[in-house]
């Protein structure tokens, strides 16, 4: 039970971290533009990443019970997951990149349930069909959206951009910035509430999860009648206590703010006015959102960045600062392996500190 409420904190912490982590990536461009104050801008991102984070629960359910065999998962295979994501997202909070708070769990979930089957590879759900006949696993649910949400991010804000821009391209500087000043308001509004449909149902898999191996190891078979709400005997959804508890952690981190990766993806990527800050929030909020209506648990980073990019190029190509975008990229590489690798060394080290 004592290790059930550390991985619960733990849990928690990685929610309120990925809030204050992932901030930036609705509200870079509306305080990049101007359009609203850092306070005010995180004010809305909060709100509406509380909103969001109801939002049905598809993603959660992608979390634990798609990517893993739940049958050998622990409680120290889901701490020594959430520890290696923390890590490396606390890491790249301090320098200032953008990585994906969603590859940082699922990769230390991948590394953390190898070391608990001793390295089999063979308890990672690679690809799949559920009992409703849809695809589950790896390959449908992570690497395949890893690889194409990136690429129809920038090539969908080019897009719109494109389009913006045979319309406007007439008018005065000032009605521009005037109009999609206020059009930003509601396209930032979007993204955070995408944001928290989609990051704070990962939490909340992850909690179900630990519920579910509880249940299962009989950790809750002496608790009081009071608290038969941590009984979890099957994956059906998300307890409504795990989605309340996910949603106010995620729209308290979020109101912390991250500045340091607000000034990478609102300054030093590309100049951005407010119709390129519409185009980039509209695209990336529409692809997160039917990401999560499908229980993808698509890296909302890897969306907003690519879609400023593609804003950013149709203005021209040198608008886009290359060498920025380079070592983001690089972190996005890095992102699964390592937090695998911490995964796996954190699980390991804990067993051989006698816990199991």
């Amino acid at each position: 039970m004592i290790i059930f409420l550390i991985v619960l904190l733990t849990a928690l912490v990685f929610e309120y971290i990925n809030g204050f982590h992932d901030a930036a990536n609705a509200i870079a461009t509306v305080v990049s533009t101007k359009v609203l104050t850092p306070r005010q801008a995180i004010f809305l991102a909060a709100v509406c990443n509380l909103a969001g984070a109801f939002w049905g629960t598809a993603v959660a359910k992608t979390i634990y019970g798609g990517l893993v065999d739940a049958s050998v998962v622990t409680m120290v295979t889901i701490f020594a997951a959430l520890f290696g994501a923390i890590v490396w997202n606390l890491l790249t909070w301090w320098l200032g990149l953008p990585s994906s708070s969603s590859h940082a769990l699922i990769g230390g979930l991948c590394g953390a349930a190898m070391a608990t089957a001793q390295g089999n590879w063979g308890v990672l759900i690679w690809s799949a069909v559920d009992k409703k006949g849809a695809a589950i696993g790896l390959w449908p649910k992570v690497v395949l959206p890893m690889i194409s949400s990136p690429v129809i991010g920038f090539f969908g804000g080019a897009l719109l951009m494109f389009v913006l821009t045979i319309f406007i391209h007439r008018l005065r500087p000032r009605t521009v910035n005037n109009v999609f000043g206020k059009l930003q308001l509601v396209s930032a509004g979007f993204m955070g509430f995408s944001h928290g449909t989609n990051d704070a149902q990962k939490t909340m898999g992850v909690i179900t999860l630990a519920l579910f191996t509880g249940t299962k190891a009989g950790v809750f078979d002496h608790v009081p009648a009071w608290a038969e709400f941590l009984h979890v005997a099957e994956f059906k959804d998300v307890p409504t206590w795990v989605v309340v508890t996910c949603a106010l952690t995620m729209a308290a981190g979020t109101a912390a703010g991250g500045w340091r990766i607000i000034r990478t993806m609102g300054h030093k990527m590309v100049k951005l006015q407010p119709v390129h800050g519409f185009a980039a929030e509209t695209t990336a909020a529409a692809i997160i959102h039917a990401a999560t209506t499908l229980g993808i648990p698509v890296s909302t980073t890897h969306v907003i960045s690519t879609s400023i990019m593609g804003v950013g190029a149709v203005k021209r190509l040198g608008a886009v600062k290359w060498g920025v975008v380079e070592r983001i990229v690089w972190a996005w590489v890095f992102t699964l392996p390592v937090c695998g690798l911490l995964g796996y060394l954190t699980e390991r080290l804990c067993v051989a500190l006698g816990y199991h």
